[in-house]
């Protein structure tokens, strides 16, 4: 093994144990308190930003792989489909139970934990679902590229169906 792939091996396994850390102790994407990375939804501020209480504190959670439209953004304002995006996050997390799994990076630059969140009545993928339905176009940040593709032929599909904010805005 040659120098560099020993030192890029030794960043990623360093990464995944401080990941590990805040997002479970399992390396499944758990929390680390316990609780298996299942939290509970106390707000929904957008499209693809929610408020949880996790291990007894709140965190905001930005979803990892799709952007909504904005709804009370400071220079971009309120974006056509934005109050529908958030209207349907809503109803799809409002006051559920929720399983967050990591990627690779833990947060983003405004501190909010970075996830993808699954419904944990039904195991409903959200951010897939944001995209299926036509609420979210795909959001491709590296290292977090995990469901990259999945998100961005659901986005595709839903474009081609004139599906959400494709045939609305």
């Amino acid at each position: 093994m040659s120098r560099r792939m020993l030192i890029a091996l030794i960043v990623v396994l360093a990464a995944a144990a401080v990941g590990r850390e805040v997002l479970g102790g399992d390396g499944g994407g758990g929390t680390g308190d316990g609780t298996g990375g299942e939290a509970r939804v106390v707000k929904v501020v957008d499209g693809d930003t929610i408020h949880v209480t996790i291990g007894g504190r709140r965190e905001k959670v930005r979803y990892i792989g799709v952007d909504t439209p904005e709804t009370q953004h400071p220079t971009k304002g309120q974006q056509c489909f934005g109050t529908a995006a958030a209207a349907f996050n809503e109803r799809l997390v409002g006051g559920q139970r929720v399983r967050l799994e990591r990627d690779v990076e833990e947060r983003d630059r405004y501190g909010r934990l970075l996830a993808y969140v699954y419904r944990e009545r039904d195991g409903l993928f959200v951010n897939a679902e944001l995209a299926r339905r036509g609420y979210a176009q795909p959001l491709t940040i590296p290292p977090d590229v995990r469901h990259a593709e999945r998100f961005v032929a659901l986005a595709r599909a839903a474009r081609r169906g004139g599906h959400g904010l494709w045939g609305a805005c």
